[in-house]
């Protein structure tokens, strides 16, 4: 096969996961197609085309279902973005949508737009017209002053006079949904609502319901308009984070004066000064200046906090504080922004089991619904003594019962307001798989370092030992920990510096993961580890086994200086637990999880540490340990790991889910399954309280799905019901799970 070419679509008009669906089965088929990824959040289309593909044809597919596709970027053997989607059952052919997916905001659609490397910008010419203006809601405006003005007239009127006007409002609607229902059925999607809804349609006003199947098309339209508001909704709730980069930057010129410029064409180095009641433009690192920054727009951490020359700052945030100056250290489609909503667009495509299950059964659903249909049709004339009229009637009622719709989008509407409710309070997770879990766990694993602690340990103790004085053993030990980015390390080496210590060069350095790390200094072999590798290297610690105990004992980590296998010293350093820590803890506890903490320092220091927190605590663990623990741990239920994302990346992946605390960094949104960007431990209680109300969301969307064609279907059976109460069971069902959802983004943590 030739060189495949990656082809991108913006595709308008997708609101829901049966839309996904339907897309990716229809483009499928086309010829010299593959690779087909859909991005319902996005509104995004992906594929790849080989010498046998042509573009037009996808387009000509797309329109034929219905949806307008504006064609994006392309490169040649480029691996397209993940993508699927979640939602609901309608096919839509209007292509517009509500006012707040429409706007078009410079640099937050750059951040946005970009970060997928194509033009992704929406239609300026769409940006001001409102959900009642659309083609969705003209169609809707059209049947209802038919369908009322007929209703009006056949009060005055006789039926002969008034009955065309219904049967003109049946056929104004029924015509592009027929089209569809039939372009849908040579894609491979014979099953459609629209299929069932034609069907019924045309039944009614066969047997002289015209009146009926009017009210028909007319709630059916009103549903899609519905859906179509909803999707925008939703889409908004992830545009809003788009919104927070600000328009322009004011970059510094060599000689000191500013330029104003768009914040998406800032580059890698470039200085970029930001005053008092600015947003922050971009990731970078504060050259010069102190402020105080409120990050709640993208951590959702509610307190302001100081930083100054050197600290990293993020996009997005605000400046309270005094002016300074910040190096660019990533590109726009490249800031923390672009990437939280990357990963929250993404998110949405990846399944829940829930989810997974739902599509499965509603699958088999409404073949099995037309069968059922059927025979409401012909067993009660043949057994019962029913009129075929009557009979088929109601059987056209139970197919309009039949719509999955409601049941389909269920699942997807919560899982997508969860995620984009999660994601505004920097609690962002990768798909419903690992949304579900979350609330599912039994307990929660932390690290300590970095984890439970703030990770910046510093020394407290040094204590010489035979003929070396503190001041040697700790450049001894500076020497060998030169250029570790392990946070004991660079506790050793500031203290180093501040002592003013000039540090040897070492030679040979290597490291025994989780004991100790070795190099030559000056001639001398130097080991820095754990008093347990001291001992298993049989180095005599006499009166330092005293020390080591009593430092041990007050909550402090040790390590053994070695010089040619005798003891040179010992340093102690103690890493302070998180200020939220000990009410994270107890946060989670109060959830019925039960936390557990799993470090590799020694039994006295992590006990200390865990009493003071409130959890149980496993120590001495080596990193191949800590997957056994964690092995051990999920025998009794699922298991969550929270970790740094760094040292702890195996059992991150171990664990059911794995959690990253990090604040933004590379290595928080990239490795684990979830992230708590407020790197706050009671982030991890508020993203299972998030979970738990995503699911409790999910299951009365269910409910009300299945609850409403439950007691439709019986009331239609005996006669109580009819056509268009039939099809408000499927609408009316639709809606109330929508906005049910809907409600999620307004979820709050609680106190």
């Amino acid at each position: 096969m030739g060189t495949a070419t990656k082809v991108t679509w913006r595709v308008e008009g997708m609101d829901c996961a049966s839309c996904v669906a339907k897309v990716t089965k229809a483009v499928e088929r086309l010829p010299g197609v593959s690779a087909v990824e859909v991005n319902l959040m996005a509104e995004r289309l992906t594929l790849q085309l080989d010498a046998a593909g042509r573009r037009e044809e996808v387009e000509a597919r797309l329109a034929a279902l219905g949806y307008t596709a504006k064609r994006g970027g392309e490169a040649a053997e480029a691996p397209p973005p993940p993508g699927e989607a979640c939602g609901c059952g309608h096919e839509h052919h209007g292509h517009h949508h509500h006012p707040s997916t429409e706007r078009h905001d410079h640099a937050g659609s750059a951040a946005h737009g970009h970060a997928h490397g194509h033009a992704d910008h929406d239609d300026p010419a769409h940006a001001a017209r409102p959900w009642w203006a659309t083609g969705k809601a003209k169609l809707v405006w059209i049947l209802g002053v038919l369908v009322i003005g007929a209703y009006g007239l056949s009060l005055a009127l006789p039926d002969r006079l008034t009955y065309p006007l219904f049967l003109v409002a049946t056929a104004v609607a029924i015509l592009p949904f027929g089209r569809r229902a039939i372009a849908l059925a040579r894609a491979g999607s014979p099953f459609s609502i629209e299929t069932l809804m034609c069907a019924a349609t045309i039944g009614a006003t066969v047997i002289g319901a015209a009146e009926e199947a009017a009210v028909v098309v007319l709630l059916f339209a009103v549903g899609e308009l519905l859906e179509n508001v909803a999707a925008g909704r939703a889409r908004d709730g992830i545009r809003a984070l788009a919104r927070l980069m600000p328009r322009v930057a004011l970059r510094l010129r060599a000689d000191g004066s500013t330029e104003e410029m768009p914040a998406e064409r800032l580059s890698v180095g470039d200085l970029v000064l930001v005053r008092p009641g600015d947003r922050v433009p971009c990731d970078g690192v504060i050259e010069e200046g102190r402020t105080a920054l409120d990050e709640s727009p993208v951590t959702g951490e509610s307190v302001p906090v100081a930083r100054g020359p050197g600290d990293a700052v993020i996009a997005g945030a605000i400046n309270a504080d005094g002016a300074f100056r910040v190096r660019v250290t990533r590109a726009a489609a490249d800031n923390t922004i672009a990437r939280i909503i990357r990963m929250v667009e993404e998110a949405t495509t990846r399944r829940a089991p829930t989810q997974r299950f739902v599509e499965r059964f509603a699958a088999w659903w409404t073949p099995g619904a037309m069968i059922v249909a059927l025979l409401a049709i012909l067993v009660p004339p043949l057994t019962l003594g029913w009129d075929w009229w009557t009979s088929l009637y109601r059987g056209l009622a139970v197919l309009l019962i039949a719509c999955p719709c409601a049941l389909v989008i269920s699942v997807p509407a919560a899982m997508a307001s969860g995620l984009s409710a999660g994601a505004r309070r920097g609690l962002l997770v990768k798909g419903g798989a690992a949304l579900e879990a979350i609330g599912a766990a039994r307990t929660v694993a932390f690290d300590k370092t970095g984890t439970l602690t703030e990770g910046r340990p510093r020394v407290t103790d040094v204590i010489a030992a035979g003929r070396r004085s503190a001041g040697e053993a700790l450049a001894l030990a500076a020497a060998v920990e030169q250029g570790s980015a392990h946070p004991l390390a660079k506790a050793i080496l500031a203290e180093a510096a501040a002592r003013g210590i000039v540090v040897p060069q070492a030679s040979g350095q290597s490291a025994v993961p989780g004991r100790a790390v070795a190099g030559t200094v000056e001639g001398v072999a130097v080991t820095v580890g754990s008093p347990r590798h001291a001992r298993e290297a049989n180095a005599g610690l006499g009166v330092l086994a005293m020390a080591i105990e009593r430092l041990e004992g007050e909550g402090r980590t040790v390590a053994v200086v070695l010089a040619d296998g005798a003891a040179a010293g010992l340093i102690a350093l103690r890493d302070e637990p998180r200020p939220d820590a000990a009410a994270g803890v107890a946060a989670i506890a109060a959830l019925g999880v039960r936390p557990v903490m799993l470090t590799g320092d020694n039994s006295r220091t992590g006990e200390a540490i865990a009493v003071s927190l409130g959890l149980d605590a496993r120590t001495e663990l080596l990193p191949d340990d800590k997957l056994r623990e964690v092995g051990r741990l999920r025998d009794g239920g699922s298991v969550i790991m929270v970790g740094d994302g760094i040292n702890d990346a195996p059992a991150l992946a171990a664990a059911d889910v794995g959690i990253a605390m990090g604040g933004g960094t590379d290595v928080a949104l990239e490795t684990a399954d979830a992230a708590v960007l407020k790197d706050r431990v009671a982030g991890v209680a508020e993203l299972i309280g998030l979970s738990r109300a995503t699911m409790a969301n999910v299951q009365q969307n269910i409910a009300v799905a299945v609850g409403l064609k439950g007691v439709f279907l019986a009331t239609t059976l005996m006669g109580v019901t009819g056509l268009w109460p039939a099809i408000l069971a499927d609408t009316g069902a639709t809606v109330l799970v929508t906005l049910n959802a809907l409600r999620l983004l307004r979820w709050r943590p609680s106190a």
